[in-house]
């Protein structure tokens, strides 16, 4: 995402980067009303969700890599809760309505900036409709889940993860990061 030009608070052409007194960090700092503009990462959330031994996933009508699978989530809106905003993504991709069940993984992607927060969630309705950013969706059994056809590796190693732990009965939460590759476990 490209950083602002003008300043949100004043409307200047003059922002910088620098390192503000008493940061640690550059930051985008308007050298006219001396505001500071701080750059986050976006947060992404979705669910896993299961039903009758199948798992919910939606195949992506918008870019990026249009046409792949992937877990029904998105990026969290102003005002929302994470569990709100996987809620919600869940209702606008696919149309069904879920419950959560508990917080399932924290997944880091530093080069872009984003986090994904994952939750284990149950279908409560399923309307068969879904909104504009999904090309379909359907719930697969584990053998017939189209892992070659995934949106994003971590997408697949979070749910890969999630059925080894449903066929055991144990369900952990998990931490990791797209720099190093670690998923650690948390109990």
């Amino acid at each position: 995402m490209p950083s602002p030009r003008f300043c949100p608070n004043c409307g200047a052409d003059r922002l910088s980067r620098q390192v503000p007194a008493g940061d640690t960090h550059q930051r985008l700092v308007c050298a006219g009303c001396d505001y500071i503009h701080y750059e986050n990462p976006k947060i992404i959330a979705g669910c896993i969700i299961e039903q009758d031994g199948k798992y919910l996933l939606c195949q992506r009508a918008i870019e990026p890599r249009p046409g792949t699978w992937t877990l029904p989530a998105g990026f969290m809106e102003s005002g929302e809760t994470t569990e709100q905003a996987a809620l919600r993504e869940v209702w606008e991709e696919t149309g069904v309505r879920a419950d959560i069940v508990s917080p399932y993984s924290i997944f880091s992607v530093p080069k872009i900036s984003e986090v994904y927060i994952i939750f284990r969630a149950v279908a409560i309705e399923v309307t068969g409709s879904f909104g504009p950013e999904t090309l379909d969706y359907r719930f697969f059994a584990p053998e017939e889940i189209p892992w070659e056809s995934m949106y994003y590796p971590a997408i697949r190693q979070i749910l890969e993860r999630y059925i080894e732990e449903r066929q055991a009965g144990v369900y952990g939460i998990y931490i990791g990061n797209d720099d190093t590759g670690k998923v650690h476990f948390i109990r």
